[in-house]
């Protein structure tokens, strides 16, 4: 706890410290339940899902779970790669999405288990914003976020 004589922050963070192995058996009788993504398939109890819940498309996920996420929102992958394309920008320093998408393609994914379409109007939406974002100028020179080429995996041609 933080204080001073304006305010009082309380910092709660008790799974922060935890192996994954106790959230999961802290969840198995717990009255909350946690979010689909965690598993295969909704409801599945299988862990086998994304490692962590984030953005869909995080650039703090792991290569797995960018992997996973492609297969379970390729559109939302595909728009981001829309983006890579007309800015030259790359997704991570690292990695391009138009790499991942090739690589989930060519080399094998994880099973997406579920697959969410992007079909409703909040992602028509979502993206007629981002095409009409992208007809304006850029805010930064793109060539300070192209990527440094490393391999997504060993002996992979798919995305090279």
């Amino acid at each position: 706890m933080q204080a001073n004589s304006a305010r009082i922050v309380d910092e709660w963070l008790p799974v922060k410290d935890w192996t994954t192995d106790a959230v999961k058996e802290w969840h198995a009788g717990a009255p909350v339940p946690y979010c689909w993504t965690y598993d295969s398939i909704p409801g599945a109890g299988d862990w086998l899902g994304s490692s962590r819940c984030s953005c869909s498309l995080c650039v703090f996920a792991s290569r797995r779970d960018l992997l996973l996420t492609i297969g379970r929102r390729p559109r939302l992958a595909d728009l981001y790669a829309e983006v890579e394309q007309a800015r030259g920008d790359s997704f991570r320093p690292d990695w391009r999405i138009t790499d991942l998408i090739r690589h989930a393609a060519h080399c094998g994914a994880p099973d997406p288990g579920v697959v969410c379409p992007d079909d409703g109007p909040e992602f028509t939406a979502l993206q007629e914003q981002v095409r009409q974002t992208l007809k304006r100028e850029p805010r930064k020179k793109p060539e300070l976020a192209r990527h440094t080429g490393r391999a997504l995996c060993d002996g992979c041609t798919a995305h090279t």
